[in-house]
């Protein structure tokens, strides 16, 4: 990969990078007592990174994907939350993306002024209890009822749900079209029937809330239908490869970071008289980090060109899922081994990081799914 930035895209950058330490401010103690910050919340906001891919007319600043990427990365270089950016992409992504793409007229005209300014928080409810990695063989159901729909059933792992105003949920209006019998709506919290459960404990990205969501009876206005009926998996497609290239921008840019951190850690840390970076069993790790950074880069920005030109871009970007998921999570325990007993105490955020890279091992498809769903295109 070797994109060129133009002036515009790089002065982007820097504007958000200014609020790095303010996003990154007690991290570590917020990730121990697994609070979301109202305040960071706001600096996030405040930052404008959650206007970067929306229209204008509606308070947006108009990028596209690849440069939404290259802010994301520099954020997860310099913000040290996790959670907080997870949260951010979330709403980003499973709300405004899913609502500026393909909501009508009158629903991004209502919400998307709102998504723009964080001022109603997004959440994605698409996993159920028993479902699992298999996201289309839900249970929820959407049922027709006059101006309205009715929701019925049970939403796991929903991202940003304990503090969420808004929920794009997935259900089921046609029971016998499997994938193709699922539509997305566009639900308020306030909505009677709406019912979010108490937040969730986690490994990881403890700073970003996790809950179930029960519906029970729930009326929706037929107006709220995001997309057409039906197109739910059509919906959620192109939403899970924004995610997938978004969330995972910011992990190279996590890894970066750490690359960066374990190279001065290296060169000044003495043992035995000498550099621990002379040792050859550390170089080699910092050498496997700095190719892990690079591949995984290339991967994504290349999977994310395919995906902005419209080209089928379905290995590229399950590849790219697989590699960079698996390089964070082998960076950040390298970095817990070169920084040693410090590595292991919670104050440096090594260990933090392990935990928070177990975790893109797992969201938006496992390395397992990822890599039956290359297996089953190459047609094996």
């Amino acid at each position: 990969m070797s994109m060129q930035w133009s002036e515009e895209q790089r002065r982007l950058r820097e504007d958000v990078r200014g609020w790095h330490d303010a996003l990154s401010h007690g991290h570590v103690d917020r990730d121990r007592d697994a609070v979301f910050s109202r305040d960071t919340w706001d600096a996030m906001c405040a930052s404008g990174v959650l206007r970067i891919p929306f229209d204008a007319r509606w308070g947006g600043l108009g990028h596209d994907l690849l440069t939404t990427m290259y802010v994301l990365e520099d954020l997860g270089r310099g913000c040290r939350d996790g959670g907080v950016l997870f949260s951010g992409v979330t709403h980003v992504v499973s709300t405004g993306i899913a609502l500026s793409r393909f909501g009508s007229p009158q629903l991004r005209d209502r919400y998307m002024p709102r998504v723009c300014e964080g001022s109603s928080i997004g959440a994605h409810a698409i996993t159920e209890p028993e479902g699992g990695s298999d996201a289309m063989n839900m249970q929820t159901t959407a049922i027709d009822d006059g101006d309205a729909f009715v929701l019925d059933g049970r939403k796991a792992f929903v991202t940003n749900g304990p503090v969420a105003g808004l929920f794009v949920v997935y259900a089921r209006t046609d029971a016998d079209a499997g994938a193709f019998g699922v539509t997305a709506f566009l639900v308020e919290r306030e909505t009677p029937g709406v019912i979010v459960g108490d937040r969730i404990e986690t490994m990881g990205l403890r700073t970003s809330p996790l809950c179930e969501l029960v519906l029970e009876r729930c009326r929706v206005p037929k107006q709220n239908v995001v997309g057409k009926l039906g197109a739910g998996f059509a919906l959620f497609d192109h939403v899970m490869k924004w995610e997938i290239l978004c969330s995972f921008a910011v992990a190279v840019g996590k890894m970066q970071h750490r690359l960066e951190r374990c190279v001065e850690h290296a060169r000044t840390r003495v043992q035995f008289g000498q550099p621990i970076g002379s040792f050859q069993s550390i170089a080699n790790k910092i050498v496997d980090m700095k190719i892990g950074v690079e591949t995984s880069r290339k991967w994504l920005y290349d999977a994310a060109e395919l995906v902005s030109d419209n080209t089928n871009a379905l290995i590229d970007v399950a590849i790219a899922k697989l590699v960079v998921s698996e390089a964070d999570l082998a960076s950040a325990l390298a970095a817990v081994q070169i920084f040693g007993g410090q590595g292991y105490l919670t104050e440096l955020g090594l260990e933090k990081d392990v935990r928070e890279a177990v975790a893109g091992t797992i969201y938006s498809g496992t390395s397992e799914i990822q890599r039956q769903r290359i297996a089953r295109l190459l047609k094996l």
